[in-house]
């Protein structure tokens, strides 16, 4: 082991914390873009809300696409930190395309591209900062996810406010910027990450660490259509769930009325403040030996989602047309983040385990293939807002969150053989 991983901050590997606010800035200037684009579309281009719904959940989708081609090229030919320098570079010009409107369609297709070869390669390289019985790189990608959702929480903020209130380009120019700043983290931050592992050649056969990896792969798929179908929900808090704290929320306090951007910072925030909390608990049940399964703990998680949005439902149901109070959609992101921070970080952490050697980032990218399609499903499910009500179409999302459970339940015994 090499001096610069012995080394710790927070008693994890320096490379960890390079790794997550490289990523905690891209995920600024991303969630600085996805907080203004469905409002820029109907408020700053008039598109109609299911054209604005139907662009949104194929923008979110490409620029998860992508990272199964950008996985692919890493592994192969360019190396992770080449393919993360690159990637980033693209992302940025694209963020900054943004700011001008007839670059609107550039912008998205530029970005989602750069993301191609940015989006797998940086959390693959967190598994190769710890030895194999290291006890930390179980819970390192919990650590990551609240890193990264530092930027999550800051975006709406900073991106939503000046989009807001001064203009919608200065909004996405600051993401650009944001983009810019993760980068150069990265590129002087290089000395902490772990060393490039050899390329895998084209016709170089891959043995799976499993065993069987054929029987390794199917469970992947079969837990990449769960989750799926779960961010066929989940994806509606940037898209239809917007709309609501618009139109449907009211978010007077006192005197002060609440931007409708701002609501998005609460889920990065509890992210943030909840993760510790649950890191704890998860630790006191291994050390008494009752840890969870994965599968099981991202079913349980997909319940508690599908709860969230029985609340919704629920509020929206009893409002009869009237606004709803702004603090109903609070419990509602407490909620639903406690169920995010179950599922999401724990099915990137499964499939980095379960990848076979040398193919990291195109494992990880098999799992961005299960965001593509969720975000696809999410955007033609967010076609039908404005043809239900809203506490049908909450119900339809509760729907969506349970039949994800039942899924990842069945699954949950063949994964327990394999891990």
């Amino acid at each position: 082991m090499s001096a610069a991983r012995e080394k710790t901050w927070f008693g994890q590997p320096r490379g960890l914390t390079i790794l997550f606010l490289t990523n905690m800035w891209e995920l600024f200037s991303y969630y600085g873009m996805r907080t203004l684009l469905v409002y820029y579309m109907t408020k700053q281009l008039l598109f109609a809300q299911e054209k604005a719904s139907f662009i949104y959940g194929t923008y979110t989708a490409l620029a998860y696409f992508t990272p199964i081609l950008g996985g692919a090229i890493a592994d192969r030919w360019l190396g992770k930190r080449n393919a993360v320098v690159l990637g980033g570079s693209v992302m940025a010009l694209g963020h900054f395309a943004m700011a001008f409107e007839p670059l609107f369609y550039v912008g998205l297709a530029t970005i989602a591209l750069g993301n191609g070869l940015f989006l797998p390669s940086l959390p693959s390289q967190i598994n190769d900062l710890y030895r194999a019985d290291d006890p930390r790189r179980g819970r390192a990608y919990n650590v990551y996810y609240v890193g990264v959702n530092i930027g999550g929480f800051l975006a709406p903020l900073i991106c939503g406010t000046l989009g807001e209130v001064y203009g919608w380009h200065y909004g996405f120019g600051a993401a650009g910027i944001g983009m810019f700043a993760g980068l150069m983290i990265y590129v002087f931050g290089r000395g902490y990450l772990p060393p490039e592992p050899p390329r895998l050649r084209v016709a170089e056969p891959v043995v799976s660490h499993a065993g069987n990896h054929h029987a390794v792969w199917w469970l992947l798929l079969g837990v990449g259509i769960a989750a799926t179908i779960f961010r066929g929900a989940y994806e509606q808090i940037g898209n239809t769930l917007a709309l609501w704290i618009d139109t449907g929320v009211d978010r007077a306090w006192g005197a002060f009325t609440i931007p409708m951007t701002w609501f998005q910072s609460l889920n990065p925030l509890l992210v943030i403040a909840m993760t510790p909390l649950l890191l704890a608990h998860w630790r006191r049940r291994a050390d008494a030996g009752r840890d969870t399964s994965p599968a099981l703990r991202m079913a349980i998680g997909a319940l508690i989602v599908a709860g969230a949005y029985l609340l919704l439902a629920a509020v929206a149901g009893s409002a009869d047309g009237a606004r709803v109070g702004w603090y109903w959609l609070l419990a509602f992101f407490v909620i639903l983040t406690i169920g995010e921070l179950y599922i999401l970080p724990t099915g990137l952490g499964l499939f980095a385990r379960l990848a076979p050697p040398r193919l990291g980032a195109t494992t990880v990218a098999s799992w961005f293939l299960a965001v593509f399609t969720g975000s696809l499903l999410a955007g033609g499910v967010g076609t039908l807002w404005t043809k239900t009500s809203h506490a049908g179409f909450f119900l339809l999302l509760a729907g969506l969150a349970t039949l994800a459970a039942l899924l990842l339940w069945r699954l949950d015994r063949p994964i327990r053989r394999h891990s």
